[in-house]
């Protein structure tokens, strides 16, 4: 595209029927703000400027969007969207404006590449829809021969304008060589008492500047959030069209309606997700990789073949091809196993590395740990690597068998081939092919009496 776009996002609302201290456009969808969304979608089209217009809570916002090299003005009192986008004109240059709203999140790039062509040439263009029921929204006014004329607001509508259909969005691409002249011009004189953009219409056609529109694909690209409702009606929309877009891409979903997204998934061939799987941030998953249902998975790569079994929490972990992991398992933060790695139910690893082959199938904490290959630990094993204020290293040599119930308190070695005794206490290297019994010697004691109760 050839004009020098500015982008600007209003986001100045405090969304008092969101009934929280967190301003409107920050509260979450999908895993991130919903002004994110907003700024992610504008961002694919390479504007030269993107300003956010901000207002309630702006120190928030601002913290919040902090390191994007964005542009921000600061609108003071919410005197309406005509003001609002008046605060930003001194950061604007260039050939076209595009408004967006921080709270309308879902409006998808190509809609936006498509109103942004039918505006070339110095037309105003506007993203209206049709609705069988437009109660709420500006409807667009058009003359005998179908052109726009102006958009009514809902609360100045008179009965005949109220039966329209199309309503207007609030997205528009305005030429900005006109845009401070326009503004200047805005009145509030209306039922709200605000200066509308929408008013900007009248003006341009009076002006001679034709007006162009462009239809969205589906209705909720326009829908915004005022409340919680609205919020959990678009979250469920959106997760519905990122599973479409996996089960297209070829991987299996159990329910495409149990699925929660809050980032991205890259996935090879074959790969199976069962139901009520969450993913966060970035997580890979290899050919043929299984999930379990109700699984969480955040930062995590999963290689080919490896099986997450249900209810396991992944975070910030490697996972190696052929592993089998849970069900009711951990992976902390640290946590890289190689291939065919076995860790079992009720098993937390931090921090750790797990060489191929290893199997820690039971009831057991892994630590700050290198682990060798082919090492077995027992059911109820901890690595004791915490002494309250300093954290030290456990390391299993390949090949060691770790009985039931051990404790290994680090800093120690436990050399390759070592055994250790069920029950034990490790407290000292356990040498390289030995047998090491650590536990108190079993003593019975006859005649004996059994405390009774008094």
């Amino acid at each position: 595209m050839s004009s020098v776009l500015n982008v600007v996002i209003l986001a100045a609302g405090k969304g008092t029927r969101m009934y929280s201290s967190l301003p409107k456009v920050l509260h979450s969808l999908a895993g991130k703000p919903l002004v994110q969304h907003v700024i992610d979608t504008a961002r694919g089209l390479n504007p030269a400027q993107l300003v956010v217009v901000y207002g309630f809570g702006g120190e928030q916002l601002q913290n919040a969007l902090a390191g994007q090299n964005l542009g921000f003005a600061l609108q003071a009192e919410q005197l309406g969207t005509g003001h609002a986008l008046a605060q930003a004109v001194p950061q604007l240059q260039g050939d076209v404006t595009l408004m967006l709203y921080g709270d309308v999140p879902l409006t998808r790039l190509q809609t936006l590449q498509q109103l942004l062509a039918a505006s070339q040439g110095g037309k105003l263009g506007i993203l209206t829809d049709i609705l069988d029921d437009a109660t709420g929204y500006g409807r667009i006014v058009r003359n005998g021969a179908g052109q726009v004329t102006h958009i009514v607001e809902q609360k100045d509508c008179t009965p005949d304008e109220a039966a329209i259909k199309e309503m207007n969005t609030g997205i528009m691409a305005l030429p900005t060589v006109k845009l401070a002249g326009w503004l200047s011009e805005l009145k509030n004189d209306n039922a709200q008492g605000e200066y509308y953009a929408t008013d900007l219409i009248a003006l341009a056609v009076r002006d001679g500047i034709e007006i162009a529109t462009v239809h969205p694909a589906m209705h909720w690209e326009a829908e915004g959030v005022n409340n919680k409702l609205q919020l959990a009606a678009l979250e469920r929309i959106h997760q519905q069209e990122l599973a479409k877009q996996l089960l297209t891409a070829g991987v299996g979903l159990a329910d495409p309606e149990r699925i929660d997204i809050r980032g991205e998934v890259l996935h090879g061939q074959d790969v199976y997700i069962d139901v009520n799987c969450v993913f966060e941030g970035r997580v890979e998953l290899g050919q043929g990789v299984r999930i379990g249902a109700n699984c969480y998975l955040k930062n995590v790569t999963i290689a080919a073949g490896a099986v997450i079994h249900p209810f396991c929490h992944l975070e910030e972990a490697t996972v190696g091809a052929g592993s089998l992991i849970g069900p009711y398992a951990r992976l902390r933060p640290g946590a890289e196993l190689a291939a065919e790695v076995h860790i079992g139910n009720f098993v937390e690893v931090k921090k750790s590395t797990i060489a191929q082959g290893s199997k820690v199938n039971h009831l057991s904490y892994i630590g700050d740990t290198t682990m060798g290959a082919g090492v077995n630990v027992g059911a109820g094993t901890i690595t004791a690597n915490y002494d309250g204020v300093n954290k030290f290293r456990t390391v299993i040599e390949d090949e060691v068998r770790i009985g039931s119930n051990n404790v290994l308190v680090a800093p120690i070695t436990i050399g390759a081939q070592a055994t250790t005794a069920a029950g034990s206490v490790i407290t000292k290297d356990a040498p390289a092919g030995q047998l090491t019994v650590a536990r108190a010697k079993q003593v019975s004691i006859a005649n004996w009496q059994r405390p009774t109760k008094k």
